[in-house]
């Protein structure tokens, strides 16, 4: 009887373990190779449509769903779903699609599903539609569409490499427009999504146009903590993950079964200025700031290494950046100056620097998610107390961030944001640095780039194009409307298990390799 109970508790005990989900990582379950993905955000949604970063998410993450233009390691675009497009006139430009590609229901994809699917894509995002100049579509064949804009603009190309502009069937929507479930054409397909946990289950396309991906299904989990990721990879939860806290990343190299790979990517850690306030507006002492910061200092010392300390906005590598644009030196003595300039000096010697009986304190907030911004800041906070700045820090959540900045009570912001999502400069210093710009947190307003925006966006020669938004580049960079620190870079952690990774440096945060396996 006891011997009958005991195998009872045993395939009891077993039966749990698979209930949960229990199955460690990179296991071969009949047969399968799966991969599990500790992801850096929690997954909210699949639904390319509601923003949250969804439609990044699903097609370079997920890689569920894919573009119609690609591009290479040097930012040029590529052929994707289009193999081939041309501009027709001013406000028309043509699409060839690939032929046989198949979405995951069985139907081949056409030039009808791309026309609905783009109509559906700027139906949801009015800034991507805005982005493009898009005014409609027609199809001209099966496999041919034009795409009509309101007026000139070389984008249209570089805008549908954005993720938010993904191919997806109509299908993936009820009759009336209701999301009901995500189809797609790339190399993985949904199997399952817990709204409640966030976790996605893709499962291997084996009828993608592009090959045979390396392994059977993948698992994603959101781990938005840096030391959550650290721990989940170093005790075997996930075979991939990315951005631990960067004072681990030796640690995790030297343990036997993990690998890091250092990769640079196209995203800057920048200070957006509150210009709102007195102080802020001074350009002295936004120069006094900018000359206080040690970049080479927190990139040695805070990243590991990891990045680069920046000058433009642009990487150097990009084929638009100013070349002559280098990273401010780290000069407090010159810092001081400025400030004394802006009529800011220690006038009573407790170390921090007042004018009208009034210390200059500046509150800086950044959020906890990326792990080198939490202890960039600090540093940040070091060098500008130096000079006599008294700082108030707040660290917080990303989405806790920007409630509480609503009510304008911040003087600087640190944060790291992405830079080709859309191949082009126009794309980045339209949204930060214009008037209206809907990335431009600062307020910064200045005229004569107002007009040098709108002038370059008609300009089709890539050279002059170029070196037209170059200047553009140039102004920002000395009026400090946005003080950059340093460009990203990245720390992918795989077990050795996972073979034949390849980093896209034009991707949001990282982009899974369809053609990476699991080592039986």
């Amino acid at each position: 009887m006891k011997k009958i109970y005991g195998i009872f508790v045993i395939f009891t005990f077993v039966i749990c373990i698979f209930a949960a989900g229990c199955v460690g990582t990179g296991d071969s379950i009949d047969g399968e190779k799966v991969l599990v993905v500790g992801e850096m955000w929690h997954v909210s949604s699949i639904n390319p449509g509601d923003g949250h970063d969804s439609g990044t998410f699903v097609t370079e993450k997920a890689i569920v769903t894919e573009t119609l233009v690609g591009a290479n390691d040097e930012f040029e675009l590529t052929p994707n779903l289009a193999v081939s497009w041309a501009k027709i006139d001013d406000v028309c430009w043509e699409f060839k699609l690939r032929e046989g590609v198949m979405f995951h229901n069985g139907d081949e994809m056409t030039a009808s599903d791309v026309k609905a699917s783009l109509d559906n894509t700027v139906r949801f995002s009015p800034n991507t539609a805005k982005l493009m100049s898009y005014d409609h579509a027609e199809v001209v064949d099966k496999y041919t569409i034009r795409i009509y804009t309101t007026d000139l603009t070389p984008l249209v190309p570089g805008v549908l490499h954005y993720p938010d502009t993904a191919i997806i069937s109509n299908k993936s929507y009820d009759s009336n427009d209701y999301f009901v479930n995500l189809i797609g054409t790339g190399p993985m397909k949904v199997k399952s999504f817990n709204e409640q946990t966030g976790e996605l289950v893709v499962i291997k396309n084996t009828n993608w146009w592009g090959g045979d991906p390396g392994f059977d299904k993948m698992i994603i989990r959101g781990y938005k903590s840096p030391s959550t990721r650290a721990m989940v990879i170093e005790n075997g939860d996930v075979d991939f993950t990315t951005d631990p806290p960067y004072s681990d990343i030796d640690r995790l190299d030297a343990l036997p079964g993990i690998h890091v790979e250092r990769c640079n990517t196209s995203r800057i850690y920048k200070l957006d200025v509150n210009l709102a306030h007195e102080a802020m507006a001074d350009l002295n002492v936004r120069k006094a700031i900018s000359y206080a910061i040690d970049r080479i200092g927190i990139v040695d010392n805070v990243l590991y290494g990891v990045g680069a300390p920046a000058g433009g906005v642009f990487l150097p590598s990009m084929a638009w950046s100013n070349k002559n644009l280098t990273p401010y030196s780290y000069d407090p003595v010159l810092a001081k100056q400025y400030l004394a300039n802006a009529g800011w000096t220690d006038t009573n010697d407790d170390g921090y620097v007042d004018k009208n009986d009034k210390n200059l304190h500046v509150k800086i907030y950044t959020y906890t998610e990326r792990p080198g911004l939490p202890p960039m800041l600090e540093a940040i906070s070091a060098n500008l107390k130096s000079i006599g700045i008294e700082v108030e820090v707040v660290i917080m959540e990303s989405s806790a961030v920007n409630a509480t900045m609503a009510d304008g009570d911040w003087d600087l912001y640190l944060t790291a944001m992405n830079l080709a999502m859309v191949p082009d400069p126009e794309y980045v210093l339209k949204s930060w640095y214009t008037t209206t710009g809907t990335g431009n947190k600062s307020g910064y307003s200045n005229a004569y780039v107002d007009r040098l925006i709108v002038d370059g966006h008609y300009i089709c020669d890539l050279d002059e194009r170029y070196n037209h938004f170059s200047e553009i580049e140039w102004i920002v960079y000395n009026e400090l409307p946005t003080i950059n620190i340093a460009y990203y870079g990245v720390a992918i952690v795989v077990k050795d298990t996972v073979i034949g990774y390849k980093f896209d440096p034009t991707a949001h945060d990282y982009r899974i390799d369809p053609f990476m396996t699991i080592a039986s």
